[in-house]
């Protein structure tokens, strides 16, 4: 036979020729148990009064106030700002601070979160403001919360942050 074919070989795709493979060696259990934490924030306030030492204690995260984190915090950073025209307009500079590398190295951010300013709904203009960040970043909302206004924060986060409550790791 001159065709240059192995007759000593079966024919038939490569796996039949190599023969079975061996399986994969068992995950120790001890890293099969492993699981990742949750990731922590810093909450990072672009105004005074954003909110940021409310939502550490309700969503857990580190409260940086106005200051960017510290080298013992968390560098993944949530920008808070109330919807009012002032905080709007400083969340958009803060985005913009880190949109021009502004911000110290090392720095996730993450989101901003816009928590309300006063109970009801936004006029037309502010609404508009929200749109453009929406456009820029993930936006996460905080309603109005009669009970963190006097000091109450023990109850679970209200229903309509869930998804910021998934993200953070708290409980909705």
């Amino acid at each position: 036979m001159g065709t240059g074919m192995r007759t000593d070989a079966a024919l038939g795709p490569e796996i039949w020729i190599r023969g079975p493979v061996p399986a994969p060696e068992p995950v120790p259990p001890e890293l099969a148990h492993a699981s990742a934490s949750p990731r922590r924030y810093s909450f990072v306030g672009t105004h005074g009064g954003a909110g940021t030492s409310t939502l550490a204690t309700v969503y857990g995260g580190d409260d940086c106030g106005r200051d960017w984190p510290g080298p013992a915090a968390p560098r993944s950073v949530l920008l808070v700002a109330r919807t009012h025209a002032a905080g709007l307009r400083s969340a958009l500079r803060t985005l913009e601070a880190f949109r021009h590398g502004e911000a110290p190295p090392g720095l996730d951010l993450d989101a901003v979160v816009l928590v309300a300013d006063a109970p009801g709904r936004l006029p037309r203009p502010l609404a508009q403001r929200i749109k453009v960040i929406e456009s820029a970043i993930d936006v996460y909302r905080v309603p109005w919360v009669s009970a963190w206004r006097l000091g109450d924060l023990t109850g679970p986060p209200p229903r309509e942050t869930a998804a910021l409550a998934r993200l953070t790791a708290a409980t909705a």
